[in-house]
């Protein structure tokens, strides 16, 4: 699962439990964990430090901490895992939407870091891929729509069928070495400049 050489931050305002985590990690294998104990000033920590993984620990959450942290998580694309003491569902529907990959309530022990950890690199990289193919099949579909209107343009101006106006676009892409999306796009908008 999780590659001993991951770079982890820790973000822990509590140093005694802080080291529950990194002794929890480092028993795990893993040597490169960094714990930080101050929230202010995070954001340069992470693009300085460039972790794999984020571990949050909040003992007592407050409402701004919890808003802090999640416009920080939104704006990192990375696992993050977030243990709290206690919640309530509006903290864990906000900590989802932030792209928080693992929020435990009142769960910390040392041996359960490593498998939360792993458990919310996994949802991560799931949910990741969920995502790039959600928007290749977004562009797929805006690509279609642009063959259509071109073949349409085609077939009007120069009296082809819809067979003829695809080999034509097909044509011009293969004597150009682009995508047909590409030349497909070129004839709408020049279509737009001459109507």
């Amino acid at each position: 699962m999780l590659a001993p050489d991951l770079t982890i931050l820790v973000i822990d305002e509590n140093a005694i439990r802080a080291s529950i985590i990194e002794e929890g990690l480092r028993e795990a294998g893993h040597g490169k964990v960094t714990v930080i104990h101050e929230v202010n000033g995070v954001a340069k920590i992470i693009e300085t430090l460039k972790p794999d993984v984020i571990v949050i620990d909040i003992e007592n959450p407050n409402r701004d901490m919890m808003e802090h942290l999640f416009q920080l998580t939104r704006t990192v694309s990375r696992p993050i895992a977030m243990f709290v003491d206690r919640s309530d569902t509006a903290s864990i529907e906000a900590a989802v939407e932030a792209g928080v990959s693992a929020y435990v309530v009142d769960g910390l022990k040392k041996e359960r870091v490593k498998p939360i950890l792993d458990m919310a690199v996994s949802r991560f990289n799931a949910f990741s891929r969920l995502q790039r193919e959600l928007a290749e099949a977004k562009s797929a579909l805006e690509e279609r729509k642009v063959i259509e209107r071109a073949k349409g343009i085609l077939m009007k101006m120069k009296g082809l069928s819809e067979e003829e106006a695809f080999a034509l676009l097909r044509q011009s892409a293969m004597n150009e070495k682009k995508k047909i999306a590409e030349i497909a796009q070129s004839v709408v908008t020049a279509a737009g400049l001459l109507m």
